[in-house]
């Protein structure tokens, strides 16, 4: 039986274990889209574990959703990112960059051009955002035309061989928790009448196009994809056609090679055991909210090859070693997820401290 202490291949790389570091936004990032100061310490601080995902890094200056999150679509970002990559790297560890488009779940306010948000349909999410002067609610986008649309599948591309310039190991495409990946396969966000909407096929096109672009720009073997059926987040209602337009995607994203397909799981084991047997590469698994005493679970029964965890590695830079000896967890401070200084970012003690 595998452990979770077990070294697997992901892709083209060997990694020391099967631990994830789930992507989550920080709000750390420089006005510019540079990451900020403190990020090569803040992910080599958790570089033990086997892949650490970053935070969502956006691909353009329309994918920008919230303050503050960084970039990697300019000679300065690659730059700014290398300084992490390299620290994640002298610890032994490997990187992968998040690639997300916020889509419909921005603001003007939080762009560096301030412009309206761009989504699938002129559709508003229905939610508020945080910010510079508090809570808004995010405004209609403005629907993408169809050659917008394959713009931004090259602006992904573009993002990708910009991460891999920066060091990165490879890349996570974003296509859950209601960002424009996912806004494409839901009607209640996506009502086009071109081929990148109406049926199943036409609204996992958008997601199969960024991935293949990808694939052929920076190989398979360094492209991974994050997805989370049935998330209930911010309007996206996927319709009782759901579960089978992941079952197409799923299909359809396993010919192309990639390294990995991760799962936010939304509790429909059901769909989860299919997406299992129609995947013959590696599956990440993440449960948000899962107890001490279940984790390695999904390793233990077969379903996962590796498990993903967010807050519970934010709050303990040395998460392996702690799960091995079975000491103590530090509590996450939820004041300091988003924004801030260092407090609730780089400074939780390690048992070593």
């Amino acid at each position: 039986m595998s452990t979770l202490f077990e070294s697997v291949r992901l892709g083209r790389y060997d990694l020391s274990n099967r631990l994830v570091m789930a992507p989550m936004t920080r709000s750390r990032a420089n006005l510019d889209g540079t990451p900020g100061d403190l990020s090569p310490e803040y992910y080599s601080q958790r570089a033990d574990v086997g892949l650490v995902v970053t935070e969502g890094v956006q691909p353009s200056e329309d994918g920008q959703g919230y303050m503050a999150t960084p970039g990697i679509y300019t000679p300065e970002h690659i730059a700014a990112w290398r300084k992490t990559t390299d620290a994640v790297h002298s610890k032994g560890g490997r990187i992968f960059l998040q690639l997300m488009h916020a889509g419909r779940m921005s603001h003007p306010d939080n762009t560096p051009h301030h412009r309206q948000g761009v989504a699938p349909s002129a559709i508003a999410p229905g939610a508020q955002m945080f910010t510079p002067t508090g809570l808004q609610d995010a405004p209609t986008p403005r629907a993408l035309t169809s050659d917008e649309v394959v713009q931004t599948v090259a602006d992904f591309a573009h993002a990708a061989r910009s991460a891999v310039e920066a060091g990165a190991d490879g890349v996570e495409i974003h296509g859950a928790n209601a960002y424009l990946i996912q806004q494409f396969f839901a009607p209640s966000a996506n009502q086009r009448d071109d081929r990148y909407g109406g049926s199943i096929e036409n609204r996992a096109r958008f997601a199969i196009e960024v991935a293949t672009a990808i694939a052929e720009a920076i190989g398979g073997d360094r492209t991974g994809i994050r997805l989370s059926p049935g998330t209930p987040l911010w309007g996206i209602d996927e319709g009782p056609e759901g579960a089978d337009l992941y079952r197409y995607l799923v299909a359809e994203l396993e010919k192309l090679g990639l390294a990995y397909l991760h799962i936010m799981d939304q509790g429909n084991e059901a769909l989860l055991a299919d997406l299992r047997r129609l995947w013959s590469g590696k599956l990440i698994v993440n449960r948000p909210g899962r107890t001490r005493d279940a984790i390695g679970a999904d390793l233990a029964s077969g379903l996962a090859d590796l498990e993903a965890y967010g807050q519970i590695i934010l709050a303990n830079p040395d998460f392996v070693e702690r799960l091995r000896t079975g000491a103590p967890f530090n509590e996450a401070d939820r004041m300091t997820f988003f924004g801030g200084t260092e407090k609730g970012y780089t400074d939780y003690p390690a048992l070593a401290d």
